[in-house]
Order: structure tokens, then sequence, then C-alpha cells
């Protein structure tokens, strides 16, 4: 009677062969399924976006992407949603506004903000919130808050007569305590969400609001391509 039959060992090679052949393999389903999905993935988030542009800046039929030189000045991307600004046009082409992506930390994390800018006001026309992981119920009242969102019906974001910083400050205030148009009226239980968007928005505005107004009539009229 004979007794089982004893399999060979498994050499090392064999099993190093397996390893990197599954590893390969893996590698390659990746590389598939990124190139299979990437279109669509970069299509959806345009948009996306072009929906918050439409959102936050609604006067815009038509916008164009910029970026800063070295020298301060703007130069044209060749992306219609060039992050992290753009510049709004209207029907007839003539420039009503920039809109500019923004972040900072919030409660939990960092909060990624779409605001827009209106040459005419020297004003905050538009907000919205792209990205944030703020407890919900409580830091993503931002989002939704009717007396909040009404900041942005006109945020005061009026230069200094150099035209190199805001006249004043960005800043949140308790909730019913606004009484300036550069303050934001802040949320009672969001404080620190609310503050946050403050301190955004101002370090922001801060930066783009003097170089866009700056480099605003070299940019003042465009052919009008296509809407957002």
């Amino acid at each position: 009677m004979t007794g089982p039959v004893q399999q060979p060992p498994t050499s090392a090679w064999s099993m190093y062969r397996a390893i990197v052949g599954i590893g390969a393999l893996c590698g390659l389903l990746i590389v598939t399924v990124y190139q299979t999905t990437a279109a669509r993935i970069r299509e959806n988030q345009e948009r996306f976006l072009a929906m918050a542009v439409a959102q936050v800046l609604p006067a815009a039929r038509s916008t164009l992407g910029v970026a800063l030189t070295e020298d301060g000045r703007l130069e044209k991307t060749g992306e219609e949603f060039a992050l992290p600004i753009f510049l709004g046009y209207d029907a007839s082409g003539k420039l009503v506004g920039a809109v500019i992506t923004a972040e900072g930390m919030g409660y939990q994390d960092k909060i990624r903000v779409l605001y827009a800018y209106s040459f005419d006001l020297d004003a905050i026309v538009g907000f919205k919130v792209l990205d944030s992981k703020e407890t919900p119920g409580l830091g993503d009242r931002i989002e939704k808050e009717p007396h909040f969102l009404a900041n942005f019906e006109k945020l005061d974001a009026t230069l200094t007569p150099g035209g190199d910083s805001l006249l004043h400050p960005i800043v949140t205030v308790k909730q019913g305590q606004k009484i300036n148009p550069w303050e934001l009226d802040g949320i009672t239980g969001a404080t620190i969400t609310s503050e946050a968007i403050g301190n955004i928005l101002n370090n922001s505005a801060t930066t783009w609001a003097p170089v866009l107004e700056r480099n605003a009539q070299d940019f003042a009229i465009v052919e009008l391509t296509e809407e957002p």
C-alpha cells in the first residue's frame, strides 16, 4: 500500500515570479482603469465647476483662465476653467468679475471654497463651498444657512487708496452683530467654521483683489466664445 503523494516544495523563485506576476497584473489593471476613466472624471469636474461658476457669478457668459506671473501680471492660461482664478465676461464680452478658489483650515480639515469678485462693486458677490469635511449639522451650515449666505450678496472688498490691500479686513462677527459691510454674520454653533471662512476670504482677497484691479484694464474686453 502506497502512502500519500508528496508534493515537491515550492521554490522561492517560483513564489517570487508569482508575486511579481500578480503585481504586474494589478498595475496594468490600475493603469487601464485610470486611462479609461480619466477623461470622464475630468468632464465631470469641469461640469461641476461650470455649475459652481454659474451660481457664484451668474452674470458671466464667458470665462478666461488666467495665472499670475513672477512680475505680478496676469496672463492667459488657455484653459477655460483654470484654477485658482479666471475672469468672467457678460454677453457683450465686458469684464464683470473674477472667480477665485481659496482654501484654509476649518474645525476638522481644510475647507476649499469658490467666490466671485465684482469689479463694479468692489465686493465679493458669490460664494460656494467646493470641499469640506466639517461636522455634519454644525460646520456644514456654512453651505446652507440663509443668513450666512446672505453675507455674499455684497461683502465689501474695497481697496486702500494705494490699491495694495483691503481697506477693511474681512472678519467674522457673532451672529446678529454685523454692522459693517466687510463683516461676516457668523453662525452660532459653528463659530470656528464661520470664522475660518472669514479668514480664508480675507487672506485670498488681500492677495487677489489688488492683482485683479491692477490688471483689469488689460482684460476689459474679450471676444465672446462660449457659456460656462
